[in-house]
């Protein structure tokens, strides 16, 4: 799988090709936003699945950067920045960014997000806002602790238990689903599940997890991780690589 790591910080850039690499990725390093947005003219080759965009770029903003690849590609674009504010994570999901890592993380972490977002962005689509309660697209079914999530067919079943769930309910579940362990922001389950910013409608999503709990009877499937997101508790934990932390950004 191609990937564009556009960072300007040599010291993180080369622990994550190296990181990356060992994990079967081909990964082109773009040092500026120039750089970056040059490598994404089509020239031939296998187009990239994933762009890992830096916001403290030396020669324009990420956030510039990530609105022009957005107007021209529906490459998946994950920004990767020491940014931690909600203000900037608001701002570039808005911007079409299709998810929001902060410094320092966890590579095991990263490298399920960028898994996550390869896989909704493999299928061809045009670009531009996905439609209403549209779930992360891939096909055939998802399995989890005993539960089966039928997307064609919108069905749930817990060990072969039928549970019938709102709209917002599945999509919320399958969403989560996806990646279990893998911690999704707030903003990025209202972006993708709502496809609405989430500041302010907390208490709507409390409530949809709480549903979820009750008519699942697994009150322990969903984590809260406090101050960040929700996560599916998977059967297996896995293991980690590391990376340095980056120099901050201002």
């Amino acid at each position: 799988m191609r990937l564009l790591l556009v960072e300007d910080d040599e010291r993180v850039a080369a622990a994550l090709v190296a990181v990356l690499g060992r994990h079967g990725f081909q990964v082109r390093h773009a040092r500026s936003g120039h750089e970056a947005l040059d490598a994404l003219v089509p020239d031939g080759n296998e187009p990239y699945r994933v762009v890992l965009l830096d916001l403290g770029l030396p020669d324009r903003d990420g956030f510039e950067v990530c609105s022009r690849i957005r107007a021209g590609s529906g490459v998946p674009v994950i920004m990767v920045t020491a940014r931690a504010d909600i203000r900037s994570r608001i701002h570039g999901l808005n911007l079409g960014a299709d998810d929001y890592v902060t410094k320092p993380y966890d590579m095991g972490e990263l490298l399920a997000r960028i898994h996550a977002v390869a896989r909704r962005g493999a299928a061809p689509a045009a670009v531009g806002v996905p439609a209403p309660d549209a779930v992360p697209q891939q096909r055939g079914p998802l399995e989890s602790r005993g539960i089966v999530i039928d997307r064609e067919r919108r069905r749930v079943s817990v060990d072969g238990r039928d549970v019938p769930l709102t709209r917002k309910e599945f999509d919320l579940l399958a969403l989560l689903a996806q990646s279990p362990g893998v911690v999704y922001r707030r903003e990025q389950i209202f972006s993708e599940v709502w496809r609405s910013g989430w500041e302010g409608n907390g208490r709507t999503l409390e409530v949809h997890i709480g549903s979820l709990r009750t008519k699942l009877a697994l009150p322990g499937l969903v984590e809260a991780v406090r101050g960040v997101g929700y996560r599916l508790i998977p059967e297996c934990p896995a293991a980690a690589d590391t990376v340095p932390p980056a120099r901050s950004e201002h």
